[in-house]
């Protein structure tokens, strides 16, 4: 067999590819496990690696090629090729021989859990029906309901309710012994495990074996313990060609933590990384003094602050106001705020540009600080309200005792002539946060260190540029594409798609194809992450970079687009995902909206008209940048009557980027 290895001597789409190529010898008829040094390839650029072509098969009949992946260092990890020949003997003769050694068994460091589904968000398990291998899964619709959190996610049943995961066709003969995962279920509950494997690695018609966790050795008593699923339990699977697992028969609600095939005969439940603390600072500015100082909140009111302004959040089951103090219970949920005014209007905090904003705390500082800016009326009336804000990480500003966070008020990159209030945000841990005060002083105790402002991508609510209107619309189901098309065309006018990165490389799904018609159309393609989570909610900078990679990567890949546009899934910000985004993408825009359709709450409702009344509603606001979904058949039906009432207006309907005045957009 040859194995030829293809390359480029850069990483460009139009770069000429060069090709080595390595036969393989000593291969036995039995599965074993080549490792083949990079070295062996003669003249091949390992920096940028192309393809490999598995070709020149010595003798007919039916090969299989296993698991495929780089190995590390000297390759005693991970195996790089896992072949089956069709004979026992072979009698080629190699360009250069390499000596290929069957494993019987995974030894310890050979092997690496491989994890199935980590339950990391709500929108990847339920929006876009991937796990954590991006491969297909799904309930059809037939649980009661699906819940993820904190890594976790709960099942509850109707009749005939199942669950199943793909993952893809796994060789786990000699590697892995099982699945495994964390479940907690009430005591009497059952459900049904099926293995499903294919010889031709054909999911479509897998052959199935089935268990039932009494007959597992399960037993449940509510509180959350480890299970294995063993394979050899099993009678007569093929290990060889793992296709999907199948939870069915749930007879009561039942939570799964982190699910992942297990090395060798015994399993542990797969380690999830724990939110990281907020970055320390890396550099350090001197301290400033200000003209004065005044307490903004002491929590002496549980309805206002200490300048007889409002103060409150979006779900007061989050947060308590008791004793002088309130606790923040956010439990992770990075999409909860809570605020504290400033004043009934517009507050002209310039006079304060040398002061700090001073939270005295106890627990956790991992949550952002948001000073917000009124519009340019200070009239709560007209969209948007607020016009924008600036984001910093809490605990980038705190001391080291975690009791004091001082923040300068000029870190806030706002027009401060026009401050409306403060909000606490972008909360990423399940820990509280106890705050005691909040208020302007003049400057920082001796020995303080003021950290350098981090820079955040600028966020927008509308259009900036006069007289426009903007349609950006998130993703949706291809099916329903061409409809948006017809309706865009006839309408003669061109929109923003913000798009998710996973599906544009399922190729299942046709979705690049119908994103490169878009662009050819004229139409405008930007950032919507890669599996659509609560990005501000992710546990640590590397989860969110690797967000924001992928998802630049996939556009790329698939439909050659480069954009300086995100907008955040679910609208959810903080100053994490700004900063990083404003770090990896130069003059990047953050963009949010002033309309929105409500489609999540009304397409599948019995009332879905109600999203002409939501769009009316902001419309009449003086909103002039929608958010939309092309999810449901009834949202895309509406899509003339918005764009006939959004042109009703007298306003000029263009793309995201050209209503922000980009003079790299097209010109209007």
């Amino acid at each position: 067999m040859i194995v030829e290895i293809q390359t480029t001597d850069e990483c460009s789409a139009n770069a000429a590819v060069k090709s080595s190529s390595f036969a393989v010898s000593s291969l036995t008829g039995n599965a074993q496990t080549v490792n083949i040094p990079f070295a062996q390839w003669a003249g091949a650029n390992a920096a940028s690696i192309k393809a490999f072509v598995f070709q020149g098969f010595s003798n007919s009949g039916t090969w299989e090629i296993g698991q495929t992946s780089f190995s590390c260092g000297d390759g005693s990890g991970d195996s790089s090729v896992t072949a089956t020949s069709a004979s026992q003997s072979l009698s080629s003769t190699p360009q250069t021989s390499i000596s290929a050694s069957t494993t019987p068994s995974a030894p310890p460091g050979e092997c690496t859990d491989l994890l199935i589904d980590d339950w990391s968000s709500q929108s990847r398990l339920t929006f876009l029906f991937y796990n954590a291998l991006l491969l297909p899964t799904s309930d059809d619709g037939s649980m009661r309901s699906v819940v993820v959190s904190n890594n976790r996610v709960t099942f509850t049943p109707s009749d005939g309710s199942y669950f199943y995961s793909k993952v893809g066709c796994i060789s786990a003969t000699n590697r892995y012994g099982g699945i495994g995962m964390n479940i907690n279920a009430p005591a009497g509950a059952t459900l049904q495990v099926e293995i499903q494997t294919s010889d031709s690695c054909n999911s479509a018609a897998p052959t199935s074996s089935s268990l039932s966790s009494t007959q597992l050795g399960w037993t449940f008593d509510g509180t959350e313990k480890y299970y294995s699923i063993p394979f050899s339990r099993f009678s007569g699977l093929d290990t060889g060609h793992v296709t999907a697992i199948l939870f069915s028969g749930l007879n009561q609600a039942i939570t799964f933590g982190p699910m992942a095939f297990y090395c060798g005969s015994t399993g542990s439940p797969y380690p999830i990384v724990s939110p990281s603390q907020p970055a320390t600072p890396t550099s350090t500015v001197p301290a400033t003094t200000g003209p004065t100082s005044f307490v903004i909140d002491a929590f002496a009111d549980p309805n206002a602050n200490a300048l007889g302004f409002w103060h409150g959040g979006d779900d007061p089951a989050t947060y308590s106001i008791s004793g002088g103090s309130i606790t923040f219970s956010m439990n992770g949920n990075a999409d909860l705020s809570w605020y504290t005014q400033l004043s009934g209007s517009c507050a002209d905090f310039t006079a304060n540009d040398n002061s700090y904003v001073h939270i005295a705390y106890t627990g956790s500082a991992s949550f952002s600080v948001a000073l917000q800016q009124h519009n340019p009326s200070c009239d709560a009336t007209v969209a948007p309200y607020p016009q924008t804000w600036d984001d910093v990480e809490a605990g980038r500003y705190s001391n080291s005792a975690n009791t004091d966070i001082y923040i300068p008020m000029s870190h806030f990159n706002i027009d401060r002539s026009k401050a409306i209030g403060l909000a606490f945000k972008g909360f990423y841990t399940s820990a509280t946060t106890t705050v005691s005060k909040i208020e302007v002083v003049r400057t920082v105790p001796i020995g303080f260190s003021v950290p350098s402002k981090i820079e955040t991508a600028p966020l927008y609510f509308a259009c900036t540029r006069p007289n426009s209107f903007a349609f950006a619309i998130d993703d949706g189901d291809p099916a329903l594409a061409q409809q948006v098309l017809q309706a865009v065309n006839e309408a003669d006018i061109k929109v923003t798609f913000f798009t998710v990165g996973a599906p544009l490389l399922d190729s299942s799904n046709n979705l690049t194809n119908v994103y490169k018609e878009m662009l050819g159309r004229g139409h405008q393609m930007a950032y919507h992450s890669f599996t659509h989570p609560p990005m501000e909610g992710l546990p640590d900078i590397a989860a969110i970079d690797s967000e924001l990679t992928q998802s630049i990567d996939a556009l790329q890949k698939t439909i050659n687009v480069r954009s300086k546009y995100f907008r955040p899934p679910f609208g959810t910000e903080g100053a994490r995902i700004r900063q990083r985004l404003a770090a990896m993408i130069p003059d990047s825009k953050f963009i949010n909206w002033n309309v929105d359709v409500e489609d999540y709450l009304w397409a599948l409702s019995s009332t879905p008209e109600k999203q002409l009344e939501a769009f009316q509603r902001d419309l009449a606001r003086g909103g002039n940048l929608v958010v939309m979904h092309y999810l449901y058949p009834t949202t895309v039906q509406y899509l003339p009557q918005f764009i006939a009432l959004a042109k009703a207006t007298g306003k000029r309907l263009m793309r995201v980027d050209q209503c922000m005045e980009d003079l790299e957009a097209p010109a209007v």
